[in-house]
């Protein structure tokens, strides 16, 4: 219970702290910066090692893979349909091809598994959403903006992703079966606990609402895909499909249920991939996503009835 109050007072002050003008208006930017290179860093030193790696790690692994590709093909082709601008279709990719996997992801698998699902978490969010996003995603922006970019340079920045790298030195250990010490191993467990206040509070401080305009439709398609439509691909490919069961199944079906990703989002508007837009389905996506995560939970959990 303390979890989910963690979770929406953060996200609420974030918020009142933008509203208030007590926080910085791109403040958010250093929160940002802090949970992804120090916090999910330790999160994946901290967790990765203890984990038992075995051909089951694949399925939450994949979750931000199938997202993406998915997403390429549904709205390269919608977006014919509609006539919509090359610069609108590559924001919908991005915003509804990348699930929101640690920011919201995490506080809300810790509150409903506790530290046992963050593990999966991890699993999902580092060799899954944030390889995903530095490779495919950095592509797909690129050539939607007109931007040319180098694989080379591609690769750099994957070398130099400090949570690729620990990542990477975690499985290493994991493999190796190396026991970290106790002192540092608390370490990393007191810098990964930054996570989810940090960044609640940036998510919350960055959320706003305008009017949509002509953003309506491609909004509607984008957060249709995001919050329901990719779910249920999971949730029919993992459970019925490929009959999986057990904690790691569940927790890599609610995480392809998140919201739109705010790293992703931020990808979009630094590639001129209509900025407006991106803001508005992260304000929107993100609260509904509470409410169709709350929906999918209950369908996960009362799926016997179903014949599941």
């Amino acid at each position: 219970m303390s979890n989910l109050i963690i979770l929406f007072l953060c996200l609420f002050l974030g918020f009142f702290l933008r509203k208030a003008k007590l926080f910085p208006e791109n403040g958010h930017l250093a929160l940002n910066s802090f949970v992804i290179n120090i916090s999910l860093s330790a999160l994946s030193l901290y967790y990765i090692p203890k984990i038992t790696l075995n051909m089951q790690v694949l399925f939450p692994v994949m979750v931000p893979w199938i997202n993406i590709i998915l997403a390429l093909l549904f709205f390269s082709f919608l977006g014919k349909k509609m006539n919509w601008s090359k610069a609108l279709i590559g924001a919908l990719i991005l915003c509804a091809g990348f699930g929101n996997t640690s920011f919201v992801g995490i506080p809300v698998i810790q509150s409903l598994y506790g530290e046992s699902g963050i593990k999966i978490v991890m699993l999902v969010d580092q060799p899954g959403s944030f390889v995903a996003l530095s490779t495919l995603g950095i592509t797909i922006a690129s050539f939607y903006s007109g931007d040319k970019i180098a694989i080379s340079e591609i690769i750099k920045k994957i070398l130099r992703f400090p949570p690729f790298i620990a990542f990477v030195i975690a499985v290493i250990l994991n493999v190796s079966n190396v026991n970290i010490p106790f002192v540092i191993d608390d370490v990393f467990a007191k810098l990964g606990a930054t996570t989810v206040p940090l960044a609640l509070v940036s998510v919350g401080s960055q959320l706003r609402w305008q009017k949509l305009d002509s953003d309506a439709k491609p909004l509607f398609w984008g957060l249709l895909f995001k919050l329901i439509l990719f779910p249920a691909v999971i949730f029919i490919l993992y459970f019925i499909i490929l009959k999986q069961r057990g904690e790691m199944i569940e927790v890599a079906f609610l995480e392809s249920a998140m919201g739109p990703m705010v790293t992703a989002a931020i990808i979009a508007s630094a590639h001129r991939l209509e900025p407006k837009f991106c803001n508005l389905i992260l304000g929107v996506g993100i609260p509904l996503s509470f409410v169709t995560l709350t929906l999918w939970y209950l369908v996960l959990k009362y799926g016997g009835i179903l014949g599941m």
